[in-house]
């Protein structure tokens, strides 16, 4: 009886009612604020499709479900990544709708098990791409642009996301140290990250040339050609353009080994800390994991022990 008003009145809401107490909701469980634009984005557009084709939200199946995979390929032609994000929100969506009992429950399991999720043992197209100590040098050393090399040096010697490198502000950054803190967010437990006499040789060179783009006075690390603190798209830019030049970017595969972004820098970073022998738990420290352990909580990591580790292991790229 409770689930049945529970479904009368969502339909009384309509789904844009639905979706802002989903936004509510993952705000309240301390949802990233470009997550939540994503994820709200992408529910809006399933929303949008369901209602072109007379679908109700609240009475969505499997062949609903794989009609919208099929439109996302055919019609709006997006990656396999896209999809699998699409997929992402839309699952979440629906464990706050079973939740709060407006629907029985969640229909995307199964479909995203067949039909989205990659093949990872069968299928090395999902694969990241990973460049050698020499690669990662070449890649830095192919662009002119100072800020473009202070990018991607600093996204490959701290392993730092793309979204924690866009909020950085000049005082964040401690040059005595050699250490950076980041802005908190809920991936990252810690939020100290260390970088070496390479890099800061270029933030250094990038904030002496930022003087002259600063002209709004922001005191955002990173800025943009108009000068505003940088956007997600410009980083990617930075980082995918001169990879195309020296053919670590294929714009004609969809291999995703073929396609090295900023994403891979961090990925390169654990790999070659990894490789250079730096403890498990110092890696995950400087990565920021979440900590899952109740053991991880407790476990106290010495700063300086794990500056020095790093500077042990970080790669030297001469450049």
């Amino acid at each position: 009886m409770i689930e049945a008003v529970a479904a009368v009145q969502a339909h009384d809401l309509g789904y844009k009612d639905l979706i802002a107490e989903f936004k509510e909701d993952c705000l309240i469980r301390g949802m990233s604020p470009e997550s939540l634009r994503r994820y709200i984005s992408n529910i809006r557009i399933f929303a949008e499709y369901l209602e072109a084709n007379g679908k109700d939200l609240l009475k969505v199946d499997k062949h609903i479900l794989k009609g919208f995979i099929a439109h996302l390929r055919r019609d709006r032609e997006v990656s396999q990544k896209s999809v699998e994000n699409y997929f992402t929100s839309i699952s979440s969506f629906y464990d706050y709708l079973q939740y709060e009992e407006y629907v029985e429950g969640n229909p995307v399991g199964p479909v995203r098990k067949r039909y989205v999720r990659s093949y990872k043992d069968n299928d090395d197209s999902h694969m990241r791409k990973l460049i050698s100590v020499d690669d990662m040098a070449r890649l830095i050393n192919s662009t002119l642009d100072v800020r473009d090399k202070a990018i991607i040096t600093l996204l490959a010697k701290t392993g730092i996301r793309r979204n924690e490198l866009i909020t950085l502000d000049v005082e964040d950054v401690d040059f005595v140290e050699q250490k950076i803190r980041l802005k908190p967010t809920a991936k990252r437990s810690n939020r100290t990250v260390f970088f070496d006499g390479e890099a800061a040789i270029l933030l250094q060179r990038w904030i002496k040339a930022r003087q002259t783009r600063n002209k709004q006075n922001v005191k955002a690390l990173f800025l943009n050609s108009r000068g505003s603190r940088i956007g997600k798209n410009e980083v990617y830019e930075s980082v995918t353009r001169p990879a195309k030049v020296i053919g670590l970017y294929n714009v004609n595969s969809d291999k995703m080994e073929d396609h090295f972004h900023p994403h891979c820098c961090r990925h390169w970073f654990t790999t070659e800390l990894r490789k250079a022998g730096m403890p498990r738990e110092f890696i995950q420290e400087l990565r920021g994991d979440a900590r899952k352990d109740a053991i991880d909580i407790y476990d106290h990591i010495d700063s300086n022990e794990l500056r020095e580790s790093y500077m042990a292991c970080i790669p030297q790229l001469g450049i």
